[in-house]
């Protein structure tokens, strides 16, 4: 009998473990994802030269979402994206970045993609926060785009990620300072099929949607600290 309650004991263990495994990874408690809002504006300035981040609006993370914490006057907008922010279509090996609360992503939006491309990011921060995961916010993503919900992507827009101290994920690090280039449909033979991750122009997000972006590493001598 005793061995009976053993073995039943195990077995209800293993159910249970097996059923957490089953619902994935989980978010942290949203204050890991939370900076002190000066050290937040200053890595957001970070991301681009002076001239562009120092008159740029800046937005920091709330518990509501993005807020502008400076207001700027040259158009473009100076955020720190967190993993909510990990691409969700390609490369697959990254879709788990939106749970980890490490990654810090300062980017510098210029006027246009201010416009078009920051709504996207700043509703796929909306998704995460409200515990959505990387299959959920993709097709809601999708979903919102064909609705009109979110800027339409015809044209090419750029984005500074110049920052010295960016943490792009576990291994990657602040890999190189780099412009982010929205290139709607893009496929990474249209850049040269270059090796991802590798010095060279390359498409990192969702290649051929209307969100791929193409990373272009710049020297790193211009990487920018704050």
């Amino acid at each position: 009998m005793k061995t009976f309650v053993l073995v039943l004991v195990f077995l209800i263990a293993s159910l249970d473990a097996a059923a957490i495994w089953a619902q994935g990874p989980k978010y942290p408690p949203l204050s890991e994802y939370m900076m002190a809002p000066e050290a937040e504006i200053g890595l957001a300035r970070s991301a681009a030269p002076e001239n562009v981040s120092g008159r740029a609006t800046v937005k920091i993370l709330t518990a509501s979402g993005y807020k502008v914490a400076a207001q700027g006057e040259n158009g473009s907008v100076c955020m720190v994206l967190r993993g909510f922010s990990a691409p969700t279509y390609t490369p697959l090996q990254f879709r788990d970045l939106i749970y980890d609360p490490t990654v810090h992503a300062p980017i510098c939006f210029t006027p246009p993609a201010a416009r078009i491309v920051m709504p996207y990011y700043e509703f796929r921060t909306k998704l995460a926060m409200e515990g959505r995961g990387p299959d959920e916010i993709a097709a809601r993503i999708q979903e919102a785009y064909i609705k009109g919900e979110l800027p339409r992507r015809d044209d090419v827009t750029f984005a500074y990620m110049w920052s010295a101290h960016q943490h792009l994920g576990p291994g990657i690090g602040a890999w190189h300072p780099h412009l982010m280039v929205f290139a709607p449909y893009y496929e990474n033979s249209m850049v040269g099929g270059n090796q991802f991750g590798s010095p060279l122009p390359q498409v990192s997000d969702d290649a051929g949607t209307p969100f791929t972006v193409v990373v272009i590493p710049v020297d790193d001598k211009l990487a920018i600290a704050h």
